[in-house]
């Protein structure tokens, strides 16, 4: 279990009195990120660049991150990993990486419970990208429950098929809290028939991991995904890293997303030939955002402290490797601690009449979100009035507008809670006892 008294000491934005309930959008910095980076800003230079102690310092910081990453993922190596500004760009990387391997016929399947980030981009590719170059691939939407928020795995297996190149999932949805079996759709995915490049017969799978990074233990090495995307903002490092795990082989055979800068091999490049680096740095074009990787990376240490000795620095700051079984442990205590969360927060939500409430039943099957919509207010101005009682909630679709769509919700907009590591108890009911006091004025 956490130890959520002595974590929510180390957020300004916590120890100032706001109860930060939007935490599925963003979360909150701490201030040893804050402190690092004014550290960083002494010594800081360009990577791969220069010859000065600074950039070379600098340098292997940079690239100590990677590891860090890498190893929090499970991921064979740094040549895996590849860093973008966010989880949508990362998947536009995917997107258009694969681009020149779609052929008339072939099919990319998603869900009707995607994060728009999930969704238009193969949209795109489908309706505006291919027809271009006279090649006709078609994007299919797998159903969900909307009783229950789970995903409708039979009407998914039904939509791949052996011209299914890729399927793409959410790993948890940001709008109905569901945790989706990632085994499940693997094993799905696996048995297409789809005849890859590389002459493998099976469809890639991707999996958005926005909501699952922060909250869930992921082994992508055990689970076998192809693609795993996801940022760092929501998961207490600043705004501006996303990340992409990709395996290794593909990454070889890929076309890079971005050209220029340091995605090229030293010195190679020729008026016939261009010579592209070795990974990561392949899909690494220009100068990367090098102090917000450094502090994705240490908020990675960090949140692994935080869960299993708050107060204590045992891997932030240090050299030491991540051990698996520690961030198994971390992530195991952030998911009952969210699951006590939610117990409290469906609770109370489930007691107010009339409140439709979205997304699994269960605490155990979903992460720590809950949206809900009241047929006799509107989404935002419950949102607006929670504001007035100092409860930071969203009201909105969550860019999962085609979620919002599928149950008919004019306008497509629920209002919703989140909460994360530095989150209590007092603050679920505060929270939610307001939700209850405006709709229903007890």
């Amino acid at each position: 279990m956490l130890n959520t008294n002595k974590i929510r000491k180390f957020f300004p934005a916590i120890k100032a009195g706001r109860i930060v309930s939007n935490n599925a959008a963003s979360t909150q910095i701490p201030v040893q990120l804050l402190d690092l980076l004014k550290k960083l800003s002494v010594k800081y230079d360009n990577v791969h660049r220069g010859q000065s102690d600074a950039s070379m310092a600098t340098t292997k910081e940079f690239e100590a991150a990677y590891e860090t990453i890498a190893q929090f993922i499970n991921a064979p190596s740094v040549k895996n990993i590849i860093l973008y500004r966010n989880t949508t760009e990362a998947i536009n990387a995917v997107m258009y990486s694969l681009l020149t391997e779609f052929k008339t016929g072939d099919n990319v399947v998603t869900t009707f419970m995607e994060h728009n980030s999930n969704y238009v981009p193969w949209y795109g590719l489908c309706k505006e990208i291919l027809p271009k170059f006279g090649i006709k691939v078609e994007c299919r939407l797998a159903k969900f429950d909307k009783n229950t928020g789970e995903l409708d795995l039979e009407h998914l297996k039904s939509l791949v098929d052996n011209r299914t190149k890729l399927v793409c999932c959410t790993g948890a949805s940001n709008f109905l809290g569901t945790k989706n079996p990632i085994k499940k759709i693997k094993e799905i995915a696996d048995l297409s028939g789809y005849k890859q490049p590389s002459g493998e017969k099976r469809s890639y799978l991707l999996i958005d991991g926005a909501q699952t990074a922060p909250n869930i233990f992921i082994d992508v090495k055990a689970l076998d995904i192809d693609f795993f995307v996801w940022s760092f903002h929501k998961m207490l490092a600043p705004f501006g890293v996303g990340a992409l795990y990709a395996k290794e082989k593909l990454l070889l055979g890929m076309k890079p997303f971005l050209y220029g800068g340091d995605m090229i091999a030293d010195g190679q490049v020729t008026p016939t030939k261009v010579g592209y680096n070795v990974l990561p740095w392949k899909f690494t074009a220009g100068t990367p955002n090098i102090l917000g990787t450094i502090l994705s990376a240490q908020s990675i240490r960090l949140l692994i402290d935080f869960a299993l000795w708050p107060g204590k620095n045992v891997y932030f700051m240090s050299d030491k490797k991540l051990a698996l079984a520690d961030v198994k442990k971390a992530m195991a205590n952030i998911s009952e601690h969210e699951k006590d969360l939610m117990t409290e927060a469906l609770n109370i939500l489930q007691s107010i009449e009339g409140l439709n409430i979205y997304g699994p039943k269960n605490p155990s099957k979903r992460t720590s979100l809950v949206a809900f919509n009241h047929p006799q207010f509107s989404p935002f101005k419950i949102a607006e009035n929670l504001n007035k009682m100092g409860i930071e909630s969203r009201a909105g679709c969550h860019c999962a507008t085609l979620a919002h769509h599928y149950y008919k919700l004019n306008p497509p907009a629920s209002c919703r809670l989140s909460f994360y590591i530095y989150n209590d108890l007092n603050d679920v009911k505060k929270a939610c006892l307001a939700v209850k006091k405006i709709l229903t004025n007890k």
